[in-house]
């Protein structure tokens, strides 16, 4: 597979490494980047968005071939690993750089996101209002090193135990049941 037959999408929901992990096991991605977006400095650090101050989420950039898995089906995946129904937080991590966002790549994306929350929200899965928002895409910032492959680098960390490794049973089922 070639770089130009590639897609990118790019999802915040919660911390990176909740995500990071799971969409790096899916057939068809070829990378998954943890960093920042949709704020309004350059080059922000962990440390400052930690501050909530920039308006910046933490999101994954995910790369994959369209062929194996469309963006509909990342889509599925990313409202299985998270809360959708959760206002800037997920879990214990609050702040507006945890919101659950999408970033769409093009106009497909835009409208395969909204027809997705259309669809949640008529279905009745959750119980509450989802509150994911479509964010217009802007520049992505890569997380620093240590913050890449995280849950695999730290696999024992209690945060990757406690927090990140349900995930990765979620996304396993899911996977299972495909």
């Amino acid at each position: 597979m070639s770089k130009e037959n590639l897609q990118t999408a790019t999802l915040a929901g919660g911390c990176f490494w909740c995500l990071e992990a799971p969409y790096q096991r899916v057939p068809g991605v070829v990378k998954v980047v943890s960093g920042y977006m949709g704020g309004e400095i350059d080059n922000p650090t962990y440390r400052q968005i930690c501050s909530g101050t920039t308006g910046h989420a933490e999101v994954v950039q995910i790369h994959f071939d369209p062929s194996r898995v469309g963006f509909d089906e990342l889509l599925d995946i990313f409202f299985i690993l998270h809360d959708p129904t959760q206002l800037n937080r997920q879990g214990n991590d609050t702040g507006t750089q945890y919101r659950s966002a999408i970033f769409p790549d093009n106009q497909h994306q835009q409208i395969q996101a909204q027809k997705k929350i259309a669809q949640l929200e008529n279905s009745g899965e959750f119980n509450n209002k989802i509150v994911t928002r479509i964010e217009a895409l802007a520049t992505f910032y890569p997380a620093e090193e240590d913050h890449q492959d995280y849950y695999d680098s730290n696999p024992s960390q209690p945060y990757c135990q406690i927090i990140v490794a349900p995930k990765l049973e979620k996304l396993k089922r899911y996977l299972q049941d495909q």
